[in-house]
C-alpha cells in the first residue's frame, strides 16, 4: 500500500469519527450545532480525499472534471440557498427533499456502475438493492415533500386494488434481487427493477396521511441511508459504506420511536388511511360549552400564578412565536413565576422541531422537559399555556374506540386551569374534536400564536406596572 492510499484511509477514518462523534453531539440542543459543524466537516475531508484519489488515478477527463465542478456549485448553492431561506414550518418538507436527492443519487451509482463492469455475485446484489432502495426513496420522498408542501394532497390517497399493486411492485423487486444474486446482471432486468421501484415509492407513500408524514420522512431518510451505504459497496468506498450505515440505524431508530410516540406501529402507518387533517370529526366523547378569554382576563392568571407550564405546538411554529413565548415567559419569571416548556415526541412536524425553534429564540434548554419528565409536573402547575397544539394534548387518548385512543399525551388537563391560543376550533390532523377544550377549567384564547402572545405579554407588563 502506498503512502497516498494510507493517507486516504486515514482521512477517511477519521471522517467516519466526526460523523460518529457529531451524531453524538447532536442528541442535546446545548451540542447539537457543534455536532452539525463537526459532521459537515467530516464529509468535506472525505469528498477532497476522494477528489485526490480521482487526480490521482488520471482516468478523468476535463470534460468530466468540469461536469464535477458544475455539480459541486451547483448542489452547494442550492444546500445553502435552501437551509438559509427555508422557515421552521417547511423543514420536513426540505429534509424530504434532501432524502430524495440522496437516494436518487445512490441508485444512478449502481445504474452508472453496470455500464462499465460485469459485477460478481455479491456487488451484483448491492447493485439491485442500491436502485432498489434508492428508488424507493426518490420518489416516495418527492411525494410526502408535496403532500407536506400542499402539492399532493395531504389526504390519504388510494385507488381500488392498490395493495394488490403493491404486493406485484414488491415481488418483482424481489424478482431482481434474486436475479443479481443468481449472477444475472442483465441491464434489462435492472431498468425493470428501478421502474417498480419509483412506481412502489409513489404508491407506498400516496395512501398515508399527513399526520404520519413526520414518520415517513424519518423512514425514508434510514432509507436513503440504506442506499449510500449499498452505494458505498458498489463502488468500494469504505465512507459511504460507514456514514450510510449511520444514518440508515439513527434514522430506523428514530422512526421507532415516533411510531412508539403516536402508540402506532411502523407496518400499521405504513398501510395508511390515517392522519389526513381533512376527513369529517369523528366523535371525541361528551360535547360541552366553549369557553371564551380575552388577553386582560388571560394576563391575570399568568401574573399571578406560581408555576406556569407552556406547552408549544405547530401553531406557534406557523406564526413563527419564538420570541413572543419568550418574552412573555421572561415577564412571568420577573414575577417570581416558574415557567416550564412541555415537549411532545411529535409535536410539530418533525421531531426536535420544538426545541430547535425555541433554541432559535434562547429559551433555556433547563427550560425544555420532555413529555415523561414533564407530565408528573402538570397537576402543581397553576396554568398550561397551550399554544397551537391539539392531538398531542387531547384527553380522548385515554378511552378507547378514536383516532388517538393510546396515544400519549400531555396531561394538560391536570393543571389547575388551562389556557388554549388558538386561532379556531379547527381540528387536528387526526380529525376529531379536542375534548380539553371544552373542559370547564380551559379558556379559549382566539388568537394567532404571534399577535395573541404579544397581546398576552402587553397586558402582564400593564400589571406588572
Amino acid at each position: 500500500m502506498s503512502t497516498f492510499d494510507t493517507v486516504v484511509r486515514l482521512v477517511y477514518l477519521a471522517a467516519a469519527a466526526c460523523f460518529v462523534v457529531g451524531l453524538r453531539w447532536m442528541n442535546s440542543p446545548v451540542t447539537a450545532r457543534r455536532g452539525n459543524t463537526l459532521s459537515a466537516a467530516g464529509m468535506a475531508a472525505a469528498v477532497l480525499a476522494t477528489l485526490a484519489v480521482v487526480v490521482e488515478s488520471d482516468a478523468v477527463t476535463p470534460t468530466a472534471w468540469a461536469v464535477v465542478a458544475a455539480g459541486i456549485v451547483v448542489g452547494s448553492g442550492f444546500g445553502w440557498y435552501a437551509a438559509r431561506r427555508v422557515a421552521m414550518t417547511a423543514m420536513p418538507q426540505l429534509v424530504s427533499l434532501f432524502n430524495a436527492v440522496g437516494g436518487g443519487a445512490a441508485a444512478l451509482i449502481a445504474v452508472n456502475e453496470i455500464r462499465h463492469i460485469a459485477p460478481a455475485p455479491h456487488t451484483g446484489v448491492a447493485i439491485v438493492l442500491d436502485v432498489v432502495i434508492g428508488g424507493v426513496t426518490f420518489t416516495g420522498s418527492l411525494v410526502a415533500s408535496g403532500k407536506l408542501q400542499g402539492i399532493v394532497p395531504g389526504r390519504p390517497v388510494v385507488f381500488p386494488g392498490a395493495r394488490a399493486v403493491n404486493a406485484l411492485l414488491a415481488l418483482a423487486m424481489l424478482a431482481g434481487v434474486v436475479a443479481f444474486g443468481a449472477g444475472v446482471d442483465s441491464p434489462l432486468v435492472l431498468a425493470g427493477v428501478g421502474v417498480a421501484a419509483l412506481l412502489f415509492g409513489v404508491t407506498m407513500v400516496m395512501p398515508i396521511g399527513g399526520a404520519d408524514m413526520p414518520v415517513i420522512i424519518s423512514l425514508l431518510n434510514a432509507f436513503t441511508g440504506t442506499a449510500v451505504a449499498m452505494a458505498g459497496f458498489v463502488i468500494g468506498n469504505s465512507v459511504l459504506i460507514i456514514a450510510g450505515a449511520l444514518v440508515g440505524a439513527s434514522g430506523a431508530i428514530l422512526t421507532k420511536l415516533m411510531a412508539d410516540a403516536m402508540n402506532r406501529s411502523i407496518a400499521n402507518i405504513m398501510v395508511g388511511g390515517y392522519g389526513t387533517g381533512d376527513a369529517p370529526a369523528a366523535a371525541a366523547g361528551p360535547g360541552g360549552e366553549v369557553r371564551a378569554v380575552a388577553a386582560d382576563d388571560a394576563a391575570i392568571q399568568l401574573a399571578y400564578a406560581t408555576k406556569v407550564i407552556i406547552v408549544p405546538g405547530y401553531g406557534l411554529a406557523a406564526a413563527q412565536a419564538q420570541h413572543e413565548v419568550r418574552e412573555l415567559a421572561d415577564l412571568l419569571e420577573s414575577r417570581g413565576v416558574e415557567v416550564a416548556y412541555a415537549i411532545h415526541p411529535v409535536a410539530g412536524r418533525m421531531p426536535g422541531h420544538m426545541n430547535v425553534l425555541l433554541a432559535e429564540a434562547n429559551v433555556p434548554y433547563a427550560q425544555l422537559r420532555e413529555m415523561e419528565e414533564i407530565n408528573p409536573e402538570f397537576a402543581r402547575a397553576d396554568v398550561a399555556l397551550v399554544i397551537g397544539a391539539n392531538d398531542v394534548i387531547n384527553p380522548a387518548a385515554r378511552r378507547p374506540g378514536n383516532p388517538v385512543s393510546g396515544m400519549p399525551i400531555l396531561d394538560v388537563d391536570h393543571a389547575r386551569s388551562v389556557i388554549v391560543i388558538k386561532r379556531s376550533m379547527g381540528h387536528g390532523y387526526a380529525g376529531i374534536d379536542n375534548e380539553l377544550y371544552t373542559d370547564p377549567k380551559t379558556g379559549m384564547f382566539f388568537a394567532d400564536a404571534k399577535k395573541g402572545l404579544a397581546q398576552l405579554a402587553s397586558a402582564v407588563k400593564i400589571l406588572v406596572g
